[in-house]
């Protein structure tokens, strides 16, 4: 007999890499000088492995389904998802030369520069995934739809199917770094439960520079759509109604992350069949917690420290009992 399938709440087909993320950097980068940062981290990066260890630690069953490479890099990453307690048995290990890709961010007054070195998520493809892994879960979650090069053309299957056996879905594309926004998604959306852009992505995918607008197209193809603004009111729309909530005020230490955190607390949030309301204001706060530390998954690692602050913002807006873990 085979191994038994874990129960999953939530299965994370996606893309895996470490962030290296360079703070304190000059006033201008002026090409062929060595410039100097005043600081670092190397964090656990990549929008679904970000979303995947912060929803674990938040108290979700999580599996994972990747391709890495045979490098430190991928090691690193494994061990840090493993360690807040997601399932990574079904991470494939690249046979070929590719590595694990690498993303180095460079914050840059109210911005930030964005490199990546895509690595083997440019690799992984519909053969990769192990649909019983797939059906054993509650709900399956895909971010990056755009970075999913030999995958993106299967994913509305993997949707349809994924649906077919009773899970709920979401999305989150990430940027397109081609700026195309292609309408292959269009049809995608169609069998997505909860998509999850941000303001810019929302506009994009629906050209338009109008945010009710694109509101209104997305939410005529996916049931919700829950659109993050930074330290804007965040959006949701299911249907015609739509609630907008902003999110609490806190000490930024930097903002990678934060919309996969976001993410993570919207999806812990729905699985317990709780209102949209409430999905929104704990995603709120787990987007906001996940900006006091460097990177997307820094903030999260502390456990004692991100169930005080939950109980905490929570048990102010009296809400009821904290919906996690701890």
């Amino acid at each position: 007999m085979g191994a038994k399938m874990p129960k999953l709440d939530v299965c994370v087909v996606g893309e895996i890499n470490l962030d290296l993320i360079l703070y304190g950097l000059p006033k201008e980068l002026v090409l062929d000088r060595e410039l100097l940062a005043s600081g670092m981290a190397l964090t656990l990066g990549s929008s679904s492995a970000i979303f995947a260890h912060n929803l674990a630690l938040l108290g979700s069953k999580v599996g994972f389904i990747s391709r890495t490479g045979g490098d430190p890099l991928g090691k690193i990453a494994l061990e840090r998802l493993t360690a807040a307690g997601v399932d990574v048995s079904r991470v494939k290990q690249a046979a070929g030369p590719t590595p694990t890709g690498l993303t180095v961010a460079l914050p840059y007054l109210q911005h930030r520069y964005i490199l990546t070195f895509p690595g083997t998520m440019f690799e992984m493809q519909y053969s990769d995934i192990d649909m019983e892994y797939v059906r054993s879960a509650r709900h399956l979650h895909i971010s990056s739809f755009f970075l999913h090069r030999a995958l993106r053309p299967r994913i509305a299957d993997l949707f349809r199917q994924a649906k077919a056996a009773g899970l709920s879905t979401s999305l989150d594309t990430n940027d397109d770094p081609e700026n195309k926004w292609d309408r292959d998604l269009l049809e995608v959306l169609k069998h997505v439960d909860v998509f999850l852009p941000n303001d810019r992505e929302a506009k994009k995918i629906a050209h338009t520079d109008d945010l009710s607008q694109a509101i209104n197209m997305l939410a005529g193809l996916a049931k919700v759509v829950v659109v993050k603004r930074g330290a804007s009111a965040a959006i949701c729309r299911s249907g015609q109604e739509q609630s907008s909530l902003i999110p609490p005020t806190v000490k930024t230490v930097d903002d990678v992350g934060a919309g996969d955190s976001f993410d993570a607390g919207f999806i812990h949030q729905l699985l317990r069949k709780a209102k949209l309301e409430d999905c929104l204001a704990f995603a709120n706060l787990a987007g906001a917690y996940s900006t006091t530390r460097e990177g997307g998954t820094e903030a999260f690692r502390d456990r004692g420290a991100l169930t005080s602050f939950m109980r905490q913002q929570w048990n102010a807006a009296d809400r009821g009992a904290l919906p996690m873990k701890g």
